[in-house]
């Protein structure tokens, strides 16, 4: 598993909420709705130069909103599945707006059921201690997906 370091300053993410409360499948659920009216948020998305959307995430937080890590054994918390937005973008009707704090990361590809579970192995090998909630990243110029690992906050 590769291992890389990342600084990321707050950024917007404007997207699905739901909750784990909701039950088993709760975030393909999100995703679906999400993906299927993404045209309502597409021109509030983030993009680079030549006009690639920068990033989709699925952010997480504990349930009080404030970022921690999702709760008894990263089992319980929130989950917004959307794109990056910039910081001043409003959400539509429907779709909610988060500002992630700004953080260092450790992150690596999701290569498989077991990543979540390595990284936090790999933070404890290495001393490391979680700043935040863990996200995942989608590079929407490779189609890989990533997870985030906030270490330390900005």
């Amino acid at each position: 598993m590769k291992v890389e370091r990342c600084m990321k300053q707050a950024f917007a993410i404007i997207g699905k909420e739901g909750s784990t409360q909701e039950g088993d499948g709760f975030i393909q659920r999100l995703w679906k709705e999400a993906n299927s009216h993404f045209h309502e948020v597409a021109e509030l998305a983030q993009r680079d130069s030549n006009g690639m959307i920068v990033g989709i995430w699925g952010a997480m937080s504990d349930f009080s909103h404030s970022f921690r890590p999702w709760e008894d054994g990263f089992s319980k918390g929130l989950y917004l599945a959307g794109v990056e937005c910039p910081m001043d973008s409003k959400a539509p009707e429907g779709w909610t707006k988060w500002v992630i704090p700004g953080y260092e990361y450790v992150y690596t590809e999701n290569d498989g059921h077991d990543t979540f579970s390595r990284m936090i192995a790999y933070l404890k090998e290495n001393q490391l201690n979680l700043a935040g909630a863990a996200h995942e990243f989608t590079c929407p110029k490779t189609g890989k997906e990533y997870l985030y690992f906030p270490i330390k906050r900005l």
